[in-house]
């Protein structure tokens, strides 16, 4: 008898082809999953030493190509949707409960009490995140201002200290800086409650979408350019930012900072920023600048947030390149806008502050609401 052996199963080639195209298409999407919940690596000495490279020359270099802005000292990095989700899915809740919980004091009845102000003296109240309110020389001067619950999705943790139906008592000059057009900082709702005589100073850009909303004089500016306002200098200079709105197309419009000039009082208003060249060098051009209000939000996790936000460290040494009297932190304690609490970044500038034996009087920490009185002296 002959024995016949088990035929061998046969071989399809393309079970295999499509085997091979499975594997091929499921592992790029497991690499990339891993990806997304791992944080990549961060060197806080490596980016020191890419902004020590920069030149000053580039603050004064062309910023726009093809209808859009940029930074000329260093390109932005861009974050896309995957560098979003990214974040998203690795952020660290390594809070402790009182940084969690901090918030700063709102002091009430703020629209009553600058009813109630002498007349003459120079002040400077914080109403919430960007905003502030400013009397220089008899006009008020308001930067970024933003009375609403939310800036688009984020909702307020802190009341701001003066209402929209309170804006009526800014009676005098009132003069509008805006930095740029994210929702935080360019609200419409509280553009179009501004009083009628309300004049806006924008960065370029803006001006058609102030133009929609009130009826007011709006003025664009560029970087180093200025302009004269009620008796005062009012200077626009760079940030290290971008644009973005609903409908508005990426860097189409330019984002800044501002110094304003008014008598024997200089503000330089920081806007929205990362740390820069533009510190030194401002401080190099304008050499007595009393009082720098600068961002200090949003910079956790820093390998997402290094580029266009500065963290405590980085405010105060801006403060310091600056060579300002009086440092004012902004824009912390109202919304959550990076990893960290809101009101982490106050308690954060005050653990360097005292680790670093810095003097307490040149660190100005107001509450919301509380009025500075800017003649006598820090």
């Amino acid at each position: 008898m002959i024995l016949l052996s088990k035929p061998e199963s046969p071989v399809f080639p393309g079970r295999c082809f499509l085997s091979l195209r499975f594997l091929s298409f499921v592992l790029p999407l497991v690499l990339c999953a891993s990806c997304l919940f791992t944080p990549p690596p961060f060197s806080e000495r490596q980016w020191q030493q890419e902004v020590a490279r920069q030149d000053p020359a580039d603050l004064y270099a062309a910023h726009q190509q093809e209808g859009r802005f940029f930074n000329p000292w260093m390109p932005e990095e861009r974050r896309g949707l995957l560098s979003v989700l990214r974040w998203r899915l690795t952020r660290a809740g390594t809070y402790t409960p009182p940084e969690e919980s901090y918030l700063p004091r709102l002091i009430p009845d703020l629209a009553q009490r600058l009813a109630q102000l002498p007349a003459g003296r120079d002040i400077l109240v914080w109403i919430g995140h960007g905003t502030f309110l400013l009397r220089l020389d008899g006009s008020w001067w308001l930067t970024d201002p933003m009375l609403s619950q939310r800036a688009l999705l984020p909702k307020r943790l802190t009341e701001p200290a003066l209402r929209k139906e309170d804006v009526a008592v800014l009676d005098g000059p009132l003069n509008v800086i805006i930095s740029h057009n994210h929702y935080d900082h360019l609200d419409s709702d509280t553009i179009e409650r501004l009083p009628e005589h309300a004049r806006f100073f924008v960065p370029l850009g803006i001006r058609k979408l102030i133009e929609s909303l009130h009826g007011g004089e709006v003025v664009e500016l560029d970087w180093w350019q200025r302009r004269g306002v009620d008796g005062a200098e009012l200077v626009c200079l760079p940030a290290q930012h971008w644009s973005l709105r609903l409908g508005v197309g990426r860097n189409t419009s330019l984002w800044a900072s501002f110094l304003i000039r008014s008598g024997k009082t200089v503000v330089y208003f920081g806007g929205d920023s990362g740390y820069f060249v533009g510190y030194r060098e401002f401080g190099r051009v304008f050499a007595d600048i009393d009082y720098a209000l600068l961002p200090t939000t949003a910079y956790h996790p820093r390998w997402f947030m290094h580029y266009p936000h500065l963290n405590g460290e980085e405010a105060v040494q801006a403060f310091a390149d600056l060579g300002a009297r009086v440092f004012v932190p902004t824009q912390w304690g109202t919304f959550r806008l990076g990893d960290e609490p809101a009101g982490y970044p106050r308690l954060d500038l005050d653990r360097i502050i005292a680790a670093r034996g810095l003097p307490e009087e040149r660190y100005l920490r107001p509450e919301l609401g509380e009025i500075v009185f800017l003649d006598s002296g820090p």
